[in-house]
């Protein structure tokens, strides 16, 4: 292996920082290209590339090796989010940026994770890859779905020396907004104790606002976004951590060095585009009429005990028997997630809202 990859960085995370990350990675450099230590050339030999196009790319565009942080995507999603290009991490996907942070800041058998279930698998996946011990605080359940209580989740986080703490608003699968404010207060109150990631995968179809231009302030406050849900590119594999730009800055020392395949950055690109925006905004509003149209259908049928309300493109539907909902709906090709395995979701299979006929078929075959 090349020494660069064992090289150390002058670079200084600020003290709010500094107890957040694994110490003997505190001063990691990662592995450094020769572009990126000297810049680009007008003749490029130092990457082992090759000199001749492939037939399937007659325009050579992908026979040389992305920038590891492309700037015209980097800017155009800080425009999209409120934020500024240092604030934003490119990401494959949001997966990406949770497997960073946690094994970035937790040391194996040391440091925890908080979740709240019932959450989003991949935070309790990236703990498990690490080693780093899963510690959970039980969203409390009611009539109304699913809420937090924050004080109680705060003493969790000290009681438990919690490095990272995962929360999801809109939350998956339960579809639950978070108030922002009381987010924002929590990371508060954690600074230079713990790391509140929150992850905003759905909040286009919420009526909340994002976090993501108050990231970094305070520091300890980062955000996930992504353009798989409401900008239609989940195959791109396009998302963004924001963050304080200087844990953006070290995170990037531990991310794979060109992450970001030229194709899906010219795709993001497109989707960003004025017009692709605006085509976006219609897309959303036509999948909140259908999820409104949907949750009020599906309560009225006798299979359904009953649906949780939801600010995101999903409805998580309890049903008076599960099995035989995935039993008709299997019959008639149509694919949903089960959820029963989580925490206070024993009836609950969740359904992504699709388009108008997809819905009517759903409906149908539950009919």
């Amino acid at each position: 292996m090349s020494a660069q990859a064992f090289a150390t960085s002058t670079m200084t995370l600020p003290p709010a920082l500094q107890p957040l990350v694994r110490p003997d990675l505190a001063g990691f450099a990662g592995y450094a290209s020769a572009a990126r230590e000297r810049g680009a050339g007008s003749v490029r030999l130092d990457a082992n590339e090759s000199p001749h196009a492939n037939a399937a790319d007659r325009g050579g565009r992908l026979r040389r090796y992305p920038p590891p942080q492309p700037q015209a995507l980097r800017e155009a999603l800080a425009d999209l989010y409120g934020s500024r290009p240092e604030n934003l991490l490119l990401c494959r996907g949001s997966d990406e940026a949770i497997d960073l942070l946690v094994r970035g800041c937790c040391r194996a058998g040391l440091d925890p994770v908080l979740v709240t279930p019932p959450t989003f698998g991949m935070y309790a996946v990236a703990a498990r890859l690490q080693g780093a011990p899963l510690q959970t605080f039980a969203q409390q359940a009611g009539g109304a779905g699913f809420a937090l209580d924050f004080a109680a989740l705060e003493a969790r986080a000290r009681d438990t020396g919690a490095r990272v703490l995962f929360l999801c608003s809109p939350g998956n699968p339960t579809g639950q907004a978070l108030d922002p404010d009381a987010v924002l207060a929590l990371a508060q109150a954690l600074q230079g104790r713990c790391l509140v990631v929150l992850d905003e995968a759905y909040v286009e179809f919420a009526d909340v606002r994002s976090l993501a231009p108050s990231a970094g302030t305070p520091t300890n406050l980062c955000v996930l976004r992504t353009l798989s849900k409401a900008h239609a590119l989940a195959g791109a594999r396009i998302g963004a951590l924001v963050a304080a730009p200087e844990l953006v800055a070290w995170l990037a020392r531990l991310q794979a060095p060109y992450p970001l395949p030229v194709p899906s950055v010219a795709a993001a690109l497109a989707a960003l585009a004025p017009a692709a925006r605006a085509a976006t905004r219609t897309r959303i509003a036509a999948v909140v009429a259908q999820r409104e149209r949907m949750a009020k259908a599906l309560v009225r049928s006798p299979r359904v005990r009953a649906v949780l309300p939801s600010q995101a493109n999903f409805l998580a539907v309890r049903f008076v028997d599960a099995d035989d909902a995935l039993a008709r709906l299997a019959a008639a090709g149509i694919i949903v997630r089960d959820q029963r395995a989580q925490p206070g979701l024993a009836d609950v299979l969740r359904i992504s809202i699709g388009s108008a006929r997809e819905n009517a078929a759903l409906l149908e075959a539950l009919a």
